[in-house]
């Protein structure tokens, strides 16, 4: 038998398992060749945590803006209808037949508006004052699941306010205390308006989960509100909500018909455009600057295998010798590279998943290690940290780092190839 059929055993076809033996080998670094399994363990790492933080950052960004949308969504009305030359006095009317289109869930008449309120402790606070049907407030379920004090039946006829846990906190108030509103638009005397001060007892608490709303919106019985904001039968806006918020669109027109009357009609989108704008170029800024984290760990694997191929160069040149192709050598190389790169990918994606799973107790862990609140629900809206992992995305975070990893390969392996056992011995 001759050397070269030695060196290339039965069935060595594309990644033979010898080729797969040698592979291994030089993945194992013996002692001298420490420093090479040093990058290596580098490159590991970095591909690692490159893929790992990728996944869990766009997680929680994800998670972020599917809580604030259902948060927001579910308080405010996927369709805001407001009046246009008249007052909105026939409001259960017109909210009747709107609900009635096939597409829409309900209409809720609202009066609103900005008060100052103040409770037994601290200084006063904004709060937006939301007059609603005590039937209509039961339907907003992110309220009427919520409730964490106090009870919302027989809302219309309680003459009291509901407010959220972190307002009660803020003011010090507790279920059954009262709380004071100020209104500028008061009573018009000879002097001048004067502004409205009338104080409320609190009937109910509630806690939405969004610091925003759970401290600064009262609802109060709508009769009460029409008193208060000097809009006695009458409504300022209906909201509508859809079941397709996506697909307001198609609604407009029928709701306009419905309506009967002259209306100006606003949705969720036009709304809130630019808050949701700015998550979306954030999020795809993000992804863009984590990605360098992967091609800064695929680079650690050029650098690695580059030394590596030095190194080996009287083994690569006696593995010619005894019958080795150059395609061999480079599948070789590629194969090691490769199994880095492939390794780390499926550490970071199991080390994301995990993180992720676990996110809102990691945060409560540092925060309690550092003694500082992280993630405060008074900057970033929501009360815990979310984390939604999109199972397309985190495909395309696996296959980038694949990609990579494979290319960084390329020069090396290509460089192994075209080593000249000829030279590489001479200088041995």
């Amino acid at each position: 038998m001759s050397s070269a059929a030695a060196a290339k055993p039965k069935g060595a076809g594309p990644f033979s398992a010898f080729e797969r033996m040698v592979a291994w080998r030089y993945l194992r670094a013996r002692r001298k060749e420490a420093f090479i399994s040093v990058i290596a363990s580098i490159s590991f790492a970095g591909i690692m945590l490159g893929v790992a933080t990728l996944i869990i950052v766009m997680a929680v960004m994800n998670g972020f803006r599917a809580e604030l949308l259902v948060r927001i969504l579910g308080i405010n009305g996927h369709l805001v209808m407001q009046p246009i030359d008249s007052p909105l006095e026939d409001y259960a009317a017109v909210a009747g037949r709107i609900a009635g289109v096939p597409g829409v869930k309900y209409a809720i008449p609202l009066v609103d508006g900005q008060t100052l309120a103040s409770g037994n402790i601290g200084a006063g606070t904004g709060a937006l004052v939301r007059g609603i049907r005590g039937e209509d407030l039961s339907r907003l379920e992110l309220v009427a699941n919520n409730i964490r004090q106090g009870s919302i039946v027989g809302f219309d006829d309680s003459e009291g306010v509901a407010i959220g846990t972190r307002m009660a906190e803020n003011l010090g108030l507790v279920l059954g205390d009262t709380i004071t509103l100020i209104s500028p638009d008061g009573d018009v005397s000879p002097l001048g308006t004067t502004p409205r001060v009338k104080s409320y007892p609190i009937v109910a608490i509630y806690e939405i989960g969004m610091s925003e709303y759970d401290s600064s919106i009262i609802f109060m019985p709508l009769t009460e509100a029409q008193l208060y904001f000097n809009m006695e039968n009458r409504a300022q806006a209906l909201e509508i909500f859809v079941d397709n918020p996506d697909a307001v669109d198609a609604l407009k027109g029928p709701v306009e018909e419905a309506a009967q009357r002259p209306v100006f009609l606003t949705d969720w989108r036009q709304r809130n455009h630019t808050f949701f704008s700015a998550l979306e170029v954030e999020r795809n800024v993000m992804f863009m600057i984590l990605t360098l984290i992967v091609l800064v760990a695929a680079l650690n694997i050029i650098s690695g295998l580059v030394m590596l191929v030095k190194d080996k160069g009287a083994d690569i040149a006696i593995l010619r010798t005894m019958g080795a192709t150059r395609a061999s050598v480079m599948r070789i190389f590629l194969m090691t590279g490769a199994a880095i790169g492939g390794a780390g990918t499926i550490a970071g994606v199991i080390l994301g998943i995990v993180v992720c799973l676990n996110v809102e107790s990691i945060r409560q862990f540092f925060s309690w290690l550092s003694g500082t609140v992280l993630f405060n629900p008074e900057l970033y809206f929501l009360s815990k940290l979310p984390a939604k992992m999109d199972p397309g995305e985190t495909i395309s975070v696996i296959l980038m780092a694949l990609v990579l990893s494979f290319l960084a390969t390329l020069f090396p392996a290509w460089r192994a190839a075209k080593l000249d056992p000829v030279e590489a011995l001479r200088y041995e």
